[in-house]
């Protein structure tokens, strides 16, 4: 029982501060929406789609499961040649962007395959969102021809074109306006537990009996005399 007391205790002493830790909660939100407005350089994300297919067909025109299986296998190793300096050098070239440097380009390139599929998805991020699109789609091409350059055969098809970005990829207001209350209530909660750990002032008859190991005999309530009074 001493032990709910002291919980609700701590709940009520933490309420008494709900001003401070108001204010606290609303300078992380001015604070994080300062960050995420002007602080955060948007990016915008573009991503082409190709699928591995079979340039072999069997005697019924029908794609076995082994040659599924080599496919898949290939996962891996197709998304480092599409990272590759020689088929990012030749995208540069391309679509002449000789003020980015390969290793520049590289970081802003993902290449990742979807589960269960033959799909490989080229995703790139860049401050501007026509060129993310035009990177994608030739980054695509240039890859299909890299493979078939390397194995000598065309298993790569064009399976979805990447299109402009209209919002930016890494800015999520609502996410951020979130994340910030979160911090705010879990700093102002932090503020009432330690404010009221360094108070040592007595508020109630509690206070005395343990400071003092006292019992407390009666009590006189105060009485605003003002309070209530006609004008």
């Amino acid at each position: 029982m001493e032990e709910e007391f002291n919980i609700l205790e701590s709940i009520k002493n933490i309420w008494d501060r709900k001003i401070g830790i108001l204010i606290i909660i609303f300078i992380c939100l001015v604070i994080g929406l300062g960050y995420t407005f002007f602080l955060v350089k948007p990016l915008y994300s573009a991503t082409s789609k190709v699928i591995l297919a079979n340039n072999v067909e069997n005697e019924n025109g029908e794609i076995t499961q082994g040659e599924i299986t080599l496919n898949s296998s290939l996962l891996i190793t197709y998304s480092e040649i599409a990272k590759s300096d020689t088929v990012i050098s030749k995208v540069i070239n391309n679509l002449s962007l000789n003020s980015i440097s390969v290793e520049s380009l590289r970081n802003d390139i993902t290449v990742a395959s979807t589960e269960d599929s033959q799909i490989i998805e080229i995703t790139v991020q860049n401050e501007d969102a026509n060129l993310a699109k035009n990177v994608a789609n030739e980054l695509k091409e240039v890859f299909a021809d890299r493979v078939f350059e390397i194995y000598g055969i065309e298993n790569i098809r064009s399976f979805e074109d990447a299109k402009v970005p209209t919002s930016p990829s890494n800015i999520h207001h609502f996410k951020d306006i979130v994340v910030f209350f979160a911090i705010g209530l879990v700093l102002g909660i932090l503020y009432a537990m330690l404010a009221n750990l360094l108070d040592n002032t007595v508020k109630n008859s509690n206070d005395i009996e343990k400071a003092t190991g006292l019992n407390v005999i009666a009590e006189i309530p105060v009485y605003e005399f003002n309070k209530g009074r006609k004008r």
